[in-house]
């Protein structure tokens, strides 16, 4: 007879006799074989392992992982356990983040997919709000810190001050939700709905202190198997609820719960097991990432604020299936901004290098041009295989005509073109040092994504939605590339005054 996974978990904590738990020798991983004179014990551990070699490789990694954690919960202390997976994978790094950034993008689209098939445009329209506002909680959870946290390689501000940090601002961000559904006095199925994504939302912001954890250790490969494993967890449960159940409410709260469940199983888990255990939390510390990160939050916050604008408007003045249908539109120019970054962001290290060597600004300026030649030409691109077979793809994955909208799907689509050149040009600005000179940029630009959808989604409904987003991006697009050389010649000048 087999014995269960706690009888054998009591056998090797009682041959390690009087070894303390937490001592240096107890982080050593419990042997398996048994004792040579032990032969009950052995034939009982060969017919444990028996259908072990039957098991599948998920099954067989779950388990591994589930004895694990029920080890270190028995032994009291997650953080204090021997790390089993190795650092300095640069190529394992690249892949899984990629994989779980990938991943994580694809849940809004896939689910409004599944909502709308599922349940209709008006519903899914409602999904796509309480997604969008959703959104923006979770990078007010996040509020900036993850770069941050990343560079600080020598843990001047402790873990636990950025982990109290994180749940602090996550705590905020959920309440602020709350008061929001209030405010718009939603019924009862929208404000089901949107507290089910809020809280999904809020899991994602307070793992990322996780992951970022993680990185910090040289294992980023881990923080985006655990990304990419919580995006499928939560798609997966949402896609089944909603099917046996019709019931988006249901669905939203089921994805909740496993978002939560899966932060409480695997994120925080893994990078307590796998990296060094912090000091403890200092409030001074917590208090200071709140304001020295608090320009990182309101550049990134401002920026999705201005892109979500035109959703917010809407959602005052037309039915929610426009919703739908904007953040359809929407995400093929979501994916020139993906493929751009794919692109550049590996490569800001080498750029921070080329413009470090005074010799070679010229040729960081050419670099700078030459991306946004592949700007134009990946939304290009883009456009033609809108036009060739996007429409139809589209209209065939969401049951919905989208040919009345093959306009809006160009204008969305240069809109996307535009919104990859900002992006760019920010991070190009961020390695000159100079993030603090486009604050001004963006309160501009708000003021405009305020005034403009209020205007034109009045007068021309959804196609008034799309022409404010697109002259809102290119104006901030303007805005920035006449800073971006207004602060080349400062430099320029610095370096030489009589240039």
């Amino acid at each position: 007879m087999s014995i269960t996974l706690l009888d054998r978990m009591r056998k090797r904590l009682a041959r390690r006799g009087a070894i303390a738990v937490g001592s240096p020798q107890s982080r050593r991983r419990p042997t398996y074989r048994p004792a040579p004179n032990d032969s009950a014990d052995a034939a009982a551990q060969r017919e444990a392992k028996r259908p072990e070699r039957e098991q599948t490789f998920i099954t067989r990694m779950v388990n591994q992982w589930w004895t694990r954690l029920l080890e270190a919960v028995y032994e009291g202390s997650l953080s204090e356990q021997e790390a089993e997976y190795e650092s300095h994978c640069t190529k394992r790094d690249y892949l899984w983040n990629t994989v779980g950034i990938g991943v994580w993008g694809m849940v809004f689209p896939l689910l409004t997919v599944v909502t709308t098939q599922l349940v209709g445009a008006e519903q899914a329209g409602m999904f796509s709000m309480a997604f969008v506002t959703g959104t923006l909680l979770m990078i007010a959870a996040s509020y900036g810190v993850r770069n941050f946290q990343v560079s600080d390689i020598d843990e001047v501000d402790s873990f636990s001050s950025y982990q109290v940090n994180r749940w602090i601002t996550g705590a905020l961000a959920l309440v602020a939700g709350i008061l929001y559904c209030t405010f718009r006095d939603y019924s009862p199925n929208m404000m089901t709905i949107s507290l089910g994504v809020y809280v999904y939302k809020m899991v994602d912001g307070i793992a990322d202190v996780y992951e970022g954890r993680l990185q910090q250790a040289d294992k980023l490969y881990l923080a985006g198997i655990s990304q990419a494993l919580r995006s499928l967890a939560v798609a997966a449960a949402f896609s089944l609820a909603l099917f046996i159940t019709r019931s988006l409410p249901f669905a939203s709260v089921a994805m909740a719960v496993v978002a939560v469940a899966s932060l409480a199983l695997l994120t925080i888990p893994l990078a307590l097991l796998e990296t060094e255990k912090s000091r403890g939390m200092r409030l001074e510390e917590v208090t200071g990432l709140l304001r020295r990160c608090f320009p990182l939050f309101a550049a990134l916050f401002l920026f999705n604020l201005i892109e979500s604008m035109p959703k917010f408007v809407m959602e005052g003045m037309l039915p929610y299936d426009n919703q739908l249908y904007f953040n359809a539109l929407y995400f093929p120019a979501q994916g020139i901004l993906l493929a751009i970054g794919f692109v550049y962001k590996p490569q800001l290290l080498r750029l921070a290098s080329i413009w470090s060597n005074p010799r070679k600004r010229r040729r960081f300026d050419l670099v700078v041009a030459a991306m946004m030649v592949v700007v134009l030409a990946v939304t290009v691109f883009s456009g033609v295989m809108m036009a060739w077979i996007g429409i139809p793809v589209m209209s065939f994955m969401y049951g919905v005509d989208f040919e009345r909208f093959r306009m809006l799907a160009y204008l969305m689509i240069a809109a996307g073109g535009i919104t990859a050149a900002i992006d760019f040009l920010y991070a190009i600005i961020t390695v000159l040092r100079r993030q603090g000179d486009v604050m001004k940029l963006y309160l501009i630009s708000f003021a405009a994504s305020v005034i403009a959808p209020l205007v034109l989604v009045a007068l021309l409904g959804l196609m008034g939605a799309v022409i404010s987003y697109l002259l809102v991006m290119a104006l901030l697009l303007v805005l920035l590339i006449v800073e971006y050389v207004h602060i080349r010649r400062a430099i320029t000048r610095e370096r030489n005054p009589f240039a």
